[in-house]
């Protein structure tokens, strides 16, 4: 039963991860990160991401601009840039390490704690890379819900709202966040089952000496 828990774990926790991780580089590059519509004129929605504005009009379609200054851009943004290249970057060698932790890889199958140790710093990594990920969509969230809510600006200006990439970015963040969190636990459970088993075997080896001593002292 704990070998199959191990197993399940092993896979959940690095499909999890995997699903994050692309979630994450997609969420890095949309330009979804805000969204803008104009009561003016209905057929004209304004996006915002990380790297570039977009608008969106019937006749013509999507044109997007990249940003012509990192300097220049408000601190949530740029701060955002590092953070996401930040999460990516973990959540690969996530990925990677704990692929090599795999009980399903025949690559150092006779070193069980090795393995170990790669599938729990693989979901230290995977952990690593769900806050780096949730930490700039929620401070990027809680700018719009600022500005949206200011008092100072007139009714009569757009406001900013949520776009879809945060909630990509939320989802993404807890998914990797939740696939660390069964890497360590399939961990956890192949240190107790490799401490069983050694016990195990100690106990057969002092079987073995307890009955070699009682036939020599019959003899």
């Amino acid at each position: 039963m704990a070998l199959v828990f191990r197993t399940v774990a092993q896979l959940a926790g690095v499909s999890l991860s995997l699903l994050g991780w692309v979630l994450s580089c997609l969420t890095n590059y949309l330009p979804h990160w805000k969204n803008l519509n104009l009561d003016l004129n209905e057929m004209e929605n304004w996006t915002m991401g990380l790297w570039q504005t977009c608008v969106t009009q019937e006749e013509v379609g999507m044109q997007c601009k990249d940003f012509d200054s990192f300097l220049a851009l408000p601190a949530e943004l740029r701060v955002s840039r590092i953070l996401m290249f930040l999460s990516n970057g973990l959540g690969f060698l996530g990925l990677l390490v704990s692929g090599f932790g795999l009980d399903c890889l025949r690559i150092g199958e006779g070193q069980r704690d090795l393995k170990r140790r790669l599938l729990i710093l693989g979901g230290v990594l995977s952990w690593a890379s769900g806050i780096t990920a949730l930490v700039p969509v929620s401070w990027v969230a809680h700018k719009t819900v600022q500005e949206f809510w200011d008092e100072n600006v007139p009714d009569f200006v757009p406001r900013w709202e949520f776009g879809e990439a945060l909630f990509l970015g939320w989802f993404a963040g807890l998914s990797l966040l939740l696939g660390g969190c069964l890497l360590n636990c399939a961990a956890c459970s192949s240190h107790a089952l490799l401490a069983s088993g050694h016990h195990a075997v100690a106990q057969m080896q002092d079987h073995h000496q307890l009955e070699t001593r009682n036939t020599n002292l019959r003899n």
